[in-house]
């Protein structure tokens, strides 16, 4: 029988004092970075660290510190729509790079259920991460309220319904869609329609009450089909909005999938982009840059939101005061679609 290899040995926190010529509690000092010690001492240890290879045990730091180093990005959306091309893979992106940096993780935790929302509220309640940012919400949705009764940070980025008083950071969808709809008309289209985001959201609210109020403006008729920020929801609220005004020129999409959907029904129309019919989109994704046409776009940016969103649970979790709402601007980028 082979003989078993000797384990190997794991060099603790009294080596490394040893070694430094300190005390335990100086070396804990130094290496959680809990308390200012002199900078001969710091020195000496961080030398014993690297020389015995020495890595903390996160689990003990964790009993002490009552910290975990982690934080949950939950997105109470379908699997299908989070990890398609658009908003949510780079707002994971962003809030992954900021976390990277503290040397902290992010935890994705999917709500798209009711089981999925009570599993999360029991996640958060059990002290596993040290903050949640709760990506999208929707109207009727417990989970705030869920989340906000935990008794550790919660923010969002959008404003929550019903209420529920959480922290947020957002963008200025009103200024961005009205910015839209005021391009298509100095294009002189005058039969602007507009693919909407659902009504359940605030982002479909604000988007869509700027086209109206841009649209009553210009004394036009509205023209509004609702779906779902998918490429197949654009698609069909597209070609539901060519049946009943087949003289659309403009139209307004609340968000990039959705414009992809609407240059897709108005090609199977036969209708040309721009020429026939001027489309925007929202959000400014990577496939808007390589749509074809190249999508004219509201700028909103998403990979900063993330980190703007990791920064503020951060701040939280440190005993911070939240501050005052922050709304990030937008700006409309022209391409080759209006």
């Amino acid at each position: 029988m082979e003989p078993t290899a000797p384990e190997r040995y794991r060099p603790t926190l009294d080596d490394v004092a040893e070694r430094a010529g300190v005390s335990r509690a100086t070396a804990s000092r130094v290496v959680s970075g809990s308390h200012p010690v002199s900078e001969r001492r710091r020195s000496a240890v961080m030398r014993a660290v690297a020389d015995l290879h020495y890595v903390p045990n996160q689990a003990a730091r964790s009993l002490v510190s009552r910290r975990t180093g982690s934080y949950a990005l939950v997105l109470p959306e379908g699997m299908g729509q989070v990890f398609s091309e658009g908003f949510f893979p780079t707002l994971i992106r962003g809030a992954t790079a900021e976390l990277e940096e503290s040397d902290e993780q992010l935890v994705i935790l999917l709500a798209g259920s009711a089981a999925g929302r009570r599993r999360i509220e029991q996640y958060a309640r059990g002290g596993h991460v040290d903050g949640v940012v709760l990506a999208s919400v929707h109207d009727r949705d417990p989970l705030p309220g869920l989340l906000a009764g935990t008794g550790i940070p919660v923010v969002c980025s959008e404003r929550p319904y019903g209420g529920v008083r959480l922290p947020y950071i957002g963008v200025d969808n009103t200024g961005g869609a009205a910015a839209a709809v005021r391009h298509l008309r100095r294009l002189g289209r005058t039969r602007i329609a507009t693919v909407a985001g659902p009504s359940s959201t605030p982002a479909g609210q604000d988007r869509l009450a700027a086209y109206l109020r841009e649209t009553a403006r210009g004394r036009r008729r509205p023209l509004v089909a609702e779906a779902d920020f998918t490429v197949e929801g654009g698609r069909a609220a597209a070609t539901w909005l060519l049946a009943e005004e087949p003289r659309i020129d403009g139209l307004f999409a609340a968000s990039d999938l959705m414009a992809l959907g609407a240059l897709e029904a108005l090609r199977r129309a036969g209708r040309r982009v721009p020429e026939d019919v001027a489309v925007v989109g929202f959000d400014d994704v990577e496939c808007a840059r390589t749509a074809v046409p190249a999508l004219t776009t509201v700028h909103r940016a998403i990979e900063d939101l993330g980190r703007q969103l990791v920064r503020l649970v951060q701040r939280l979790a440190a005993g911070e005061e939240a501050g005052p709402a922050l709304v990030l601007p937008t700006a409309l980028v022209l391409r080759d679609s209006a």
